[in-house]
This record gives C-alpha cells, sequence and structure tokens, in this order.
C-alpha cells in the first residue's frame, strides 16, 4: 500500500498511478477512439446525417449507471476495509496475547517465552503467505527444524501454527505453570487467530456474483460506444476527446474496484500486509523479550 499526504493536490493530480491506469486501458482507449472517429466520419462526414435529441437518452443511462458505479466501490471498499479491521485486530489479540503470556510466565522460563516470542509472530506471517496464495516461509523463525518440517508439510499453515500454539499452552497448563483462570483469559485471542483467518479467506474466495460483474462491464461498454451519438451531430470530432475522457473515467472507477475487493495481494492499493507483520513481529519481541 502506498503511502501520500492526502492534501497534496499537485502530486495526486499527476500520480504515478494515473499513468498505469492509462497504460492498462491503452487497447480500450484506441479501439474506442478509432471507432468514434470512423463513426463521426461516415455518419457525419461522408453520409451528412444529422439528429438531435439523444443526450436525453444517454442522460437517463447515465444515471442509472452511476448508482451501479456508486454500489460497485461502496462495495469493494466495505470488503477492502473490513481486511483492515481484521488485521487491525490481529496486531491488538498479538498485543494482549504476548502482554499476559509475559506476566502469567515465570521470568526464568526461558524456553517457553523464546517459543511464544517467534511462534506468535510466525502465524502472522503464515496469515499473510496464506491470503497471497504462497509457500515461503523465509520470514518465519522457525526454532528448530522440527517446526520448520510440521509447518512446511501442513496444507492449511496457520492452522497448524495456531494448533502449536495451543498444544504448548496446554502442556503449560497441565504442568500447573498456568492456572484454569489464565488459560481462560489465554483462549480469547488464540481462538481469535482462527477467526481472523477464516474471515479473511472469506473476503477473498467470495468474489463479486459473476452475473453482476459481467452486467457492469457490458453496460460500460455499450455506454461507451454509443455515447458519440449524444455529441458527434454538433461537436465532430471534438466527439473523440469528450467521449475517451468520460471512458476514461468510468472504467478507472471499475478497475478500482476490481483491485480493492481484494485487499490481500501487493497492488498498490492493497492492505500494507508486509508493514503490519513486521510491526506485529516488533512488539511481540519487545514484550517477551526479558531486559539484561
Amino acid at each position: 500500500m502506498i503511502q501520500y499526504n492526502p492534501k497534496t493536490w499537485f502530486s495526486l493530480i499527476f500520480d504515478v498511478y494515473s499513468r498505469y491506469v492509462i497504460k492498462l486501458l491503452l487497447p480500450l482507449i484506441i479501439f474506442l477512439g478509432v471507432f468514434t472517429t470512423l463513426l463521426v466520419f461516415l455518419l457525419v462526414d461522408v453520409f451528412g446525417i444529422h439528429y438531435d435529441g439523444t443526450i436525453g437518452f444517454h442522460s437517463i443511462l447515465g444515471v442509472i449507471l452511476g448508482l451501479f458505479l456508486v454500489f460497485r466501490i461502496n462495495t469493494a471498499y466495505d470488503r477492502w476495509w473490513e481486511g483492515r479491521k481484521l488485521w487491525g485486530k490481529l496486531v491488538n489479540d498479538c498485543r494482549q496475547l504476548s502482554i499476559r503470556i509475559g506476566v502469567f510466565l515465570p521470568k526464568d522460563n526461558v524456553e517457553d517465552r523464546e517459543f511464544f516470542r517467534r511462534m506468535i509472530p510466525n502465524i502472522v506471517f503464515a496469515m499473510k503467505e496464506h491470503l497471497r496464495a504462497s509457500i515461503l516461509i523465509g520470514e518465519m523463525d522457525t526454532i528448530n527444524e522440527h517446526y520448520q518440517r510440521v509447518i512446511i508439510a501442513s496444507k492449511h499453515r496457520p492452522n497448524k501454527i495456531a494448533s502449536l500454539l495451543y498444544e504448548r499452552v496446554m502442556i503449560l497448563r497441565k504442568n500447573e505453570t498456568f492456572s484454569a483462570e489464565q488459560l481462560f483469559l489465554l483462549d480469547k485471542e488464540l481462538k481469535g487467530f482462527t477467526d481472523i483467518i477464516g474471515a479473511c479467506e472469506r473476503i477473498k474466495n467470495t468474489p463479486i456474483p459473476y452475473s453482476f460483474s459481467m452486467f457492469i462491464k457490458k453496460f460500460l461498454f455499450i455506454y461507451s460506444c454509443t455515447l458519440p451519438v449524444s455529441f458527434m451531430w454538433d461537436l465532430h470530432y471534438w466527439t473523440v476527446p469528450i467521449v475517451l475522457l468520460a471512458f476514461y473515467f468510468l472504467v478507472s472507477v471499475e478497475l478500482i474496484s476490481e483491485e480493492i475487493e481484494d485487499p490481500f495481494g501487493k497492488d498498490i492499493n492493497d492492505l500494507p500486509l508486509d508493514e503490519l507483520s513486521y510491526k506485529i513481529k516488533r512488539d511481540v519481541h519487545e514484550i517477551l523479550t526479558q531486559p539484561e
């Protein structure tokens, strides 16, 4: 996710992302530009046809299209914002779990402190890579080869690491290192890992319904291709830049919606999962590392 100052109008207007959108839309822009030019040439210059009264039709369609686009961008942003809230909760849960474990564990229990100091950030990195359909474990601190093999062999690594955390907590309960009341307090954050990854998977694996996505793209295409008819009789070849500008803004909204509806990737508008993961790791290490 790119960091920016929302008050810098000039830099935002001429931002590189605008050039990225233009590059992505260039084939369609060229097609629509050639199509509009040929339409004006044939109907106005060659056949000399003139017809009034079509602007009202596209005005009505424009209102309907606007409602569709508002719904589209709101739906996509809701998914993006829900993902951000889930990762915000993950940050808080990791901190709270670390604080409680740091208080509950005896200060001389170096082995268990080290286990949680490494494994709590590991589940965060596992979630990040899982949501990106990646199998990389290079950012994880797997303690030893045994844990590394167990994590690599698992098909759902966040679940496996959550299971390892639960196992260690239950061992500490059986050894009476943790009391029943302390186990109850820890259970909330441990359960939260499964809830968060499940909610993130729901966002990632449930795209916008096919019929809605197909219809809005078809609507945008038909509206853009018929838009020259509303202007060409009076504006002639000035119709070309007007249609292309309208097409650019309309389709850009759809492109942005497609990008933010899956907020867990590496696109410019996706959530800063890398930064959040390392932030959690720093916080957990600070909480569970014993001062010398």
